[in-house]
């Protein structure tokens, strides 16, 4: 992904026929905005990479997002071991959460790495001191990643301190205890990760899908109103040439009758042979 939207991406998250009363009926995304989310991602975990390298140290790598959909059923089969789900709540310009799901291996490497360790260090169970670090983690990362949703949106965007919790999906769990929207189906959006030789997983990030909606048009809206102050712009330039080109050619023409006159009045003040 290149982190534009075409034209015709656009044009079919503002007017997709049929659209709003299909996905109002049957709860789900269009193709055109399930492009949309993964650019989102795609920019927004970009930037949350580049700021997890700064505190780990460690270079760090995230593919290009991979957008479905889940239920709880879902992750319970995808995650055997107990991992750490954070909660990530907007308190400016969005209404909603999002949450991410990582493994309890990769917050041991992640959070031995933030104390000055070489990331070999993940014996023993996840406590208090790893939940803290990776929530600070994130909560840096995905404040950077506000700020280009920010931009895309073209309005602030604020969220709440991240709250991380260790879920052992083996046990039985009422996830409405985590979020609401866990109850049904949501946006999934997967991500292979890389940091160093130290971990190679895979995390992922559950939107639920009325948010997924929101931010789809508030980026497609952001987009069109770009298109159309270039279309306004290019098209007062084209307007504007034709009468800048008048004056000049009016100037042109006055400067050559005043040759032309001089020329006239020396000829005229020579003496006839």
């Amino acid at each position: 992904m290149d982190g534009v939207l075409s034209q015709e991406e656009i044009n079919a998250l503002l007017n997709e026929p049929g659209a709003e009363a299909s996905d109002s009926a049957e709860n789900e995304l269009s193709d055109a905005q399930k492009d949309a989310i993964g650019e989102i991602a795609n920019i927004s975990m970009g930037t949350a990479a580049t700021t997890l390298f700064s505190l780990v140290n460690h270079k760090v790598e995230i593919s290009t997002p991979v957008v479905s959909y889940g239920t709880w059923d879902d992750i319970v089969q995808e995650y055997e071991k107990p991992c750490v789900f954070i909660r990530i709540a907007y308190t400016v310009g969005l209404d909603g959460s999002n949450i991410l799901v990582l493994r309890e291996h990769d917050v041991k490497v992640i959070t031995d790495l933030m104390m000055g360790g070489d990331g070999t260090n993940t014996d023993g169970e996840l406590g208090e001191l790893h939940l803290s670090a990776i929530s600070e983690a994130m909560n840096q990362m995905m404040g950077s990643a506000a700020t280009s949703l920010s931009s895309m949106l073209n309005r602030k965007i604020d969220i709440s301190p991240p709250n991380a919790t260790v879920i052992n999906l083996q046990e039985d769990i009422d996830e409405a205890e985590i979020d609401s929207f866990l109850t049904g189906k949501f946006v999934k959006i997967s991500f292979h990760m890389e940091i160093g030789d130290l971990v190679d997983s895979t995390i992922m990030q559950l939107y639920p899908i009325s948010f997924a909606k929101d931010m789809c048009d508030g980026v497609a809206k952001t987009m069109e109103m770009d298109s159309q102050s270039v279309t306004a712009d290019s098209s007062a330039a084209n307007s504007g040439n034709p009468a800048g080109a008048q004056p000049a050619a009016a100037s042109a023409a006055a400067q050559q009758s005043q040759q032309m006159a001089s020329q006239n009045t020396a000829q005229m003040g020579q003496p006839m042979g």
